[in-house]
């Protein structure tokens, strides 16, 4: 499925959380991506109210949010938190409008698809009018294990993620800005507020609060929307999430075992010929992804892939960054409404 192939429709589109990091991304995305949208609304809550933000040069007021917001909508992009989707996207799709949501609302639930269009476009249905967007640190790495497990048939995947701030949203972003400039002036470092601890110059091995298993809930996302998102519950994945000092892109380092034998050559022309991937890999040449090389871009790079020299077993290991702003969130939920409109369910 080709963007190309989009038919020469337009939709009538919102942002629902426009104002926010992610809903600012989404906007930018429907117009860099050049989506193609008969109108376009953006909605917030009563405090963003009456804010201009603008859509291809031209200013766009922030309307109210209601649960009738959705009348006369096809698409409705959410990044509002779970909450706001819980309330208001029933409506939206009682109204006949595909809800594409970016919190984690309605991500395990048996009746919502969970999308990543390069990995389960199949399952999108006309009569499925809620579509939860996955996790960010999920997304970058179901795009790099699909063409692996089509090939090879994944059985485990031990994964470490290097999450940027932003993924706490603009007061995390803020926190490590703040943080960072007292300490370059000699002033004292304020204390941590979004995070457990202080976030410049540290790693925190906590994203999410902890689960009765010992693992948070962010780890158990990438567990459970993993199995969900490739169709099959006998992989088995287990993370480890850690917030780092980096203000855009995840990072993530991942081993696979696999039941037939993948060699790293094997390995990289699979994922040159995939969808949404770019290899970064020629360490003679010291070439691998860095968070600050992918930040802003539309694709998720790969670099480091090496078979694993401490087992026999099938096991291959590589590394992953990509924007979690975009892929992570604003460009999946993009690109799933340019699948809606290219299989024509919209």
């Amino acid at each position: 499925m080709e963007r190309g192939n989009i038919k020469m429709v337009n939709y009538r589109v919102a942002v629902v959380g426009a104002t926010g990091a992610v809903g600012r991304e989404m906007i930018r995305m429907l117009e860099d991506r050049s989506f193609p949208v008969e109108s376009i609304k953006f909605l917030a809550s009563e405090r963003s109210v009456g804010q201009k933000l603008k859509y291809k040069g031209a200013e766009v007021a922030v309307e109210l949010l209601t649960r009738d917001s959705g009348k006369g909508l096809d698409i409705a992009l959410f990044s509002a938190g779970s909450d706001v989707s819980k309330e208001f996207a029933p409506f939206f799709a009682a109204d006949g409008c595909f809800v594409i949501d970016n919190s984690s609302a309605w991500r395990m639930d048996k009746d919502v698809p969970l999308i990543v269009p390069e990995v389960n476009p199949y399952d999108l249905k006309k009569d499925k009018k809620i579509i939860a967007n996955p996790n960010c640190s999920t997304i970058q790495m179901v795009v790099a294990l699909k063409p692996l497990h089509d090939f090879a048939k994944i059985k485990r995947v031990i994964v470490s993620t290097y999450q940027s701030v932003s993924g706490a949203g603009q007061k995390g972003i803020n926190e490590l800005i703040e943080q960072t400039k007292a300490w370059a002036e000699g002033e004292t470092i304020p204390s941590a507020n979004k995070f457990q601890y202080q976030i410049a110059f540290n790693l925190i091995p906590q994203i999410d609060v902890f689960t009765e298993n010992g693992y948070t809930k962010e780890e158990m996302k990438m567990t459970n929307e993993t199995k969900k998102i490739m169709g099959d519950n006998s992989i088995e994945v287990s993370a480890t999430c850690v917030r780092v000092p980096v203000f855009r892109s995840h990072s993530e380092s991942v081993w696979i075992e696999t039941e037939k034998p993948l060699s790293p050559t094997q390995a990289k022309e699979l994922l040159l010929k995939a969808n949404g991937i770019q290899l970064l890999d020629d360490p003679k040449t010291k070439k691998y992804p860095t968070p600050l090389f992918a930040e802003n871009m539309q694709t998720t790079y790969i670099g480091r892939i090496r078979s694993d020299i401490s087992t026999k077993n099938n096991a291959l290991t590589f590394w992953i960054v990509s924007d979690n702003l975009l892929k992570g969130a604003a460009l999946n939920a993009v690109q799933i409404a340019e699948t809606l409109a290219i299989v024509e369910l919209v």
